[in-house]
């Protein structure tokens, strides 16, 4: 299959620290989700809807992206591949306003064929949509390597701790060590195809604040770059976990500022004033970090 180099990526500069779910049939909660401070928001048309709401909910998706201005990024979760009628369905509602879409999560992608099986029913003009593959069976794990390089509309990885659990008949924890493994295995599928750092799935418990701040530095301090929300209300606590802090905006322009100098004298190492040697792959690090906080305005 010949695949589509993506002529814009809305989604290179987004802040996908904390996506925020809306269920499609709630279409006054679109509106509500910017003005809680999402900053990239995913309309729901899968899991969050019964069969029965499809069609109101598609017709509800498109009226909340073509009334709704938003300074962020949309994004829809389209239905799953294996019900090639109802993502049809989706993405014939949708072609109107996929101009005001800035990417499609995939449900239950298991395969590099599933893949190319969405992006040959998207039109031509949309090569701006990113792809968001999630990976949430242990055939989906095992295939996440190939999945991550599938195509080059494909963004980043989407990690299903709920599926997979369910499917593994296990509970999830906050620490989240059940799915150390699958977890680590999306990271390094992500990181060896050079995409963006890939999504962590939703700390399911609304009313476990605790549990969510866990959730989030066991998942930051594993390599992902962000994690769903499914309530305004996590919002705050996922930024947190997710943006530079100000020790590590102050530790990075050390570094580079260190490491800027040392190359400028022709020596490729450097040491901090701590005592703490660096070279090229921390200099690098560092550098990730300050645009990361650029992006998301960390520090300011």
């Amino acid at each position: 299959m010949e695949q589509r180099a993506a002529q814009r990526n809305e989604l290179a500069g987004a802040d996908l620290s904390a996506p925020l779910f809306v269920p499609a049939d709630r279409p006054d909660r679109v509106a509500k989700a910017a003005k809680r401070g999402a900053r990239v928001i995913v309309i729901d048309l899968e899991d969050a809807i019964a069969p029965d709401h499809k069609a109101a909910a598609r017709a509800n998706a498109t009226q909340a992206l073509a009334s709704h201005p938003f300074d962020g990024a949309y994004v829809v979760r389209v239905n799953s591949v294996q019900e090639p009628e109802t993502l049809e369905a989706d993405l014939a509602a949708l072609k109107p306003v996929l101009n005001s879409v800035a990417g499609l999560v995939l449900p239950k992608i298991t395969s590099v064929e599933q893949v190319h099986a969405v992006e040959a029913l998207l039109p031509p003009q949309c090569d701006h949509l990113a792809l968001i593959p999630t990976v949430e069976t242990a055939r989906g794990v095992r295939e996440s390597w190939s999945i991550a390089t599938a195509s080059p509309l494909v963004h980043t990885l989407l990690f299903g701790p709920v599926d997979l659990s369910a499917e593994l008949g296990i509970d999830i924890t906050p620490d989240g060590t059940e799915l150390l493994t699958a977890r680590s295995t999306v990271v390094l599928a992500c990181a060896d195809a050079g995409l963006a750092r890939p999504l962590d799935g939703p700390w399911p418990n609304l009313d476990d604040e605790p549990g969510l701040e866990t959730s989030t530095r066991h998942a930051r301090r594993l390599g992902f770059g962000g994690k769903i929300a499914i309530h305004p209300k996590q919002l705050t606590i996922l930024a947190a976990g997710f943006h530079p802090s100000a020790t590590e905006i102050t530790w990075a322009t050390e570094v580079t500022d260190v490491y800027t100098t040392s190359v400028r004298d022709g020596v490729g190492a450097a040491r901090l004033a701590d005592g703490t040697f660096i070279d090229a792959p921390v200099a690098a690090r560092a550098y990730r970090i300050l645009e990361l906080a650029r992006r998301t305005g960390s520090g300011t």
